[in-house]
């Protein structure tokens, strides 16, 4: 018989019980300890069930429970933001993103309201705002968010035509299947917060030729019919202005006209009432001013007595003789 049988040997059967249940103290308090504590991370919250039923929400923090498996805890990660994609997957994100496409066209190709197909690619960015609800409520929340987005996003495109789609009701339509997206999550008590994304919307590649021939088509229509507009704008424009201006002269040269018959008429009644009280001088006045008007616009002047009737020496009256 060795050392350690013999020393095994020696110790009392009653050292041994005092061990055993001293170890047996030891480890059923760490066990209620490491199952009493435990810590929930800012970014989480923690959900505690009693025998699997819904108890209470615990924030942030060093939190406690009933231990040994009466209440267990379920961490959420609530400020995290999920991501769907739909027709497209995010192979590395960053600022050169890269992303794959092949392979998805069941989820993107799409029949819109007039019989035409667009390739349409969106993504559903959740979070989880209830997360009691996001455990209890829905089996698979993941699998729920995909299959209500893909067919509200589907209603949607369906009710609008292929070009109300590739451009003029994009914005409209993404919010309209946010609301609605938000809508009937709710009514599922599925517990998120979600933003729909409409990431790119282009007709299929069979047909994105015949589409690009369109719309280049119709950027040349909009270019010719702005031009068309500029000029007839300049035109319009133009001929108001010169229209107003000769309206101004117009009136301009009535209120002239005005003006001197206004002062002629004065001059006229102020003369008659001259002439009323002195005819012969202001008749003889009127005659003097009338050939002082005339005679500086004659070139030449021949005066003759009008008592003689043989020749008179003619008189160069106004012009300058220089006979030698």
């Amino acid at each position: 018989m060795d050392n350690e049988q013999i020393y095994y040997q020696t110790i009392p059967p009653r050292m041994i019980a005092k061990y055993a249940t001293v170890a047996l103290v030891v480890v059923v308090v760490l066990s209620l300890l490491t199952t009493t504590f435990y810590q929930v991370n800012t970014d989480e919250k923690g959900v505690v069930r009693r025998f699997g039923k819904f108890v209470r929400v615990e924030d942030a923090g060093l939190c406690l429970k009933i231990p040994m498996g009466i209440e267990k805890v379920t961490k959420v990660p609530v400020t995290r933001v999920f991501k769907e994609e739909f027709g497209f997957r995010t192979l590395k994100a960053g600022i050169e993103s890269k992303f794959r496409t092949e392979g998805y066209d069941g989820e993107s190709l799409m029949l819109c309201g007039d019989l035409s197909v667009a390739d349409v690619k969106w993504s559903v960015q959740y979070k989880i705002a209830k997360p009691e609800d996001f455990i209890f409520n829905v089996r698979d929340p993941r699998q729920v968010i995909r299959d209500v987005a893909e067919s509200v996003m589907r209603s949607a495109v369906g009710d609008s035509s292929v070009d109300e789609v590739l451009s003029e009701r994009r914005s409209e339509i993404n919010n309209e299947v946010k609301e609605k997206m938000q809508k009937i999550l709710d009514s599922y008590g599925t517990g998120v917060a979600i933003d729909v994304t409409l990431q790119e919307v282009t007709p299929p590649d069979a047909v994105k030729s015949a589409f690009n021939e369109v719309n280049t088509a119709q950027q040349d229509k909009e270019r010719l019919k702005n031009e068309a507009k500029k000029d007839y704008n300049t035109v319009v424009f133009k001929a108001a202005g010169q229209a107003k201006q000769m309206k101004q002269q117009a009136q301009a040269y009535a209120v002239e006209r005005v003006n001197e018959a206004d002062g002629d008429a004065s001059r006229f009644t102020q003369i008659w009432k001259e002439y009323s009280q002195s005819k012969d001088v202001t008749r003889r006045r009127l005659y003097l001013e009338s050939l002082g008007k005339v005679l500086p616009l004659l070139n030449k002047k021949y005066i003759i007595d009008k008592d003689v009737k043989g020749l008179l020496p003619l008189m160069n009256i106004g012009e300058n003789s220089n006979a030698k």
